[in-house]
């Protein structure tokens, strides 16, 4: 072999290898990221079919319910109401009333299927997409009102 087609076979190699290397990366992050959507988004049927995706909002008065380990509750943008069921160990400053952000899956049947529960930590903190999907969802509720 030539000096000239070895080092065309280590470049190609080299290519094919970085070409590997990033088509698994960006799998790994494909799979890994979680997107934030609304209540809203979610009853519009924007949400990821079969993704993990963040739903974020408040919790509804009056709707948690326990039964052994699974808690079931309603999260709202004050818009639409999602059914959440988690399985776990619930933060200490969840709340009815209070924000959240819930991680999980929607199945076909409309639940909500958490794995992983964020409780807002501050009485003044709302994460600025929540925040502005209640602002939005508000506004629209009483632009329908007569």
């Amino acid at each position: 072999m030539k000096p000239r087609h070895k080092r065309l076979a280590i470049i190609a190699g080299a290519l094919a290898s970085l070409g590997v290397a990033a088509a698994l990366v960006l799998n790994a992050l494909d799979s890994n990221i979680a997107l934030y959507v609304t209540p809203s988004e979610v009853a519009a049927g924007k949400a990821p079919q079969g993704k993990a995706f963040r739903i974020g909002g408040m919790v509804k008065e009056g709707s948690i319910q326990r039964k052994e380990l699974t808690v079931h509750f309603v999260i709202t943008d004050t818009a639409r109401d999602i059914p959440v069921a988690y399985t776990g160990i619930l933060p200490d400053l969840f709340k009815e009333g209070k924000g959240a952000v819930i991680q999980g899956r929607l199945g076909t049947d409309g639940l909500f299927t958490a794995s992983e529960v964020l409780a807002k930590h501050d009485e003044n903190y709302m994460p600025p997409a929540a925040e502005h999907a209640v602002e939005q969802a508000q506004r629209a509720q009483k632009s329908l009102k007569p």
